[in-house]
């Protein structure tokens, strides 16, 4: 999965204005009569349903909208380039790159449809009909068609979910995954199987919920270490952490602590999201004789707990009803504070 590009984008270049006169029998000294060039197509950036990362453009990299048409005789206004549009993942925020190591935010393209104008077209040129004057009225002169903006862009997906499956190897997570959606991850009793998020849709009574699944983190994750980095933006958006931990640890109290500093030393607001713990593989014997020492262990995190096994299916349906739960709460909260409005960075057109 492609989850950043850079990228080139041009709006189209503004179409040239024509030098003509008028040339009719028995018209005398007609005068100029050239049009105006077209202006330059626009590049837009669409939040679509049809892509599921930033693949195809990463393939391109570059993007230019059609010029502008030039003007024509009689006066005629040339045709406007085609605006070009860019097909993104819902999710995706792009950002414009103003420095060297300065990013400005463009846009959050987290609604379906979403259209953000990227680089604007360059105007066309004017044909030489607006060049007349008393002391020339045969002007051959016409304006050059503008260049369009060109801009350095920065796309970073970030899924939005309304849970994330975050925890250590083989802790079990593709397994849960399987069991609580229609999602098919591939489960295999070895680290590392799941090699980027997997998404997957727990039905409700009332809507339904996408679930991801982060690839495994390990210690030193947030400086790059393992295969979560990569994908620890994905998390940012979610509404509900849930930590799995497994119970054949013998510190899995430890566990949860160094997965919880992971998130926090990638970005401090991680911590504040509602969290959920699911212990795991309380199927097997050795689990089940020191239940009640794991949850005495965990009694501290104030969390709610609960003991499942995705291969038998205990706890698990007590699971889905508290992580659906505590996801619509979260949606009631959001809805109820007003977010501030982002500020759009417009920066002016090369000349």
């Amino acid at each position: 999965m492609i989850n950043k590009v850079v990228m080139v984008v041009n709006g189209g270049k503004g179409g040239a204005g024509l030098i003509s006169f008028r040339r009719e029998k028995y018209v005398s000294f007609g005068g100029p009569d050239g049009g105006d060039g077209g202006n330059g197509g626009d590049v837009f950036v669409v939040a679509s349903s049809s892509v599921g990362d930033l693949g195809l453009v990463d393939r391109r990299r570059k993007f230019v909208a059609e010029s502008g048409s030039p003007g024509g005789r009689f006066r005629k206004h040339g045709k406007k380039g085609e605006d070009l549009s860019i097909l993104v993942p819902v999710g995706t925020v792009a950002s414009i790159v103003a420095g060297k190591e300065e990013e400005k935010l463009l846009a959050d393209l987290s609604t379906l449809g979403q259209k953000v104008l990227v680089a604007k077209g360059g105007k066309g040129g004017l044909g030489n009909m607006h060049f007349a004057t008393a002391v020339n009225q045969a002007p051959r002169v016409a304006g050059e068609g503008a260049p369009g903006e060109e801009l350095q862009i920065i796309l970073e997906l970030k899924l939005i979910t309304d849970m994330c499956l975050i925890g250590y190897p083989n802790v079990g997570k593709s397994a849960l995954l399987s069991a609580i959606s229609g999602a098919r991850p591939r489960v295999a009793n070895y680290p590392f199987t799941t090699r980027e998020p997997v998404l997957g849709v727990m039905r409700g009574s009332k809507r339904d919920f996408v679930v991801a699944e982060i690839p495994a983190l390990v210690e030193g994750a947030h400086r790059g270490k393992g295969l979560g980095y990569e994908f620890l933006r994905h998390v940012e958006r979610t509404k509900l952490l849930i930590y799995l931990l497994d119970g054949m640890s013998s510190t899995i109290e430890g566990d949860f602590i160094e997965l919880n500093e992971e998130l926090s030393l990638y970005t401090a607001n991680l911590c504040q999201k509602p969290k959920i713990i699911a212990v795991t593989k309380v199927d097997l014997p050795q689990v089940k004789a020191r239940l009640r020492d794991i949850r005495q262990t965990l009694d501290f995190l104030k969390l709610p707990v609960f003991f499942i096994s995705a291969v038998s299916g205990e706890g698990v349906l007590q699971f889905n009803s508290k992580a659906i739960e505590m996801v619509g709460q979260v949606k009631q909260e959001q809805e109820s504070v007003l977010s501030p409005a982002v500020a759009i960075f417009r920066p002016k057109p090369k000349m």
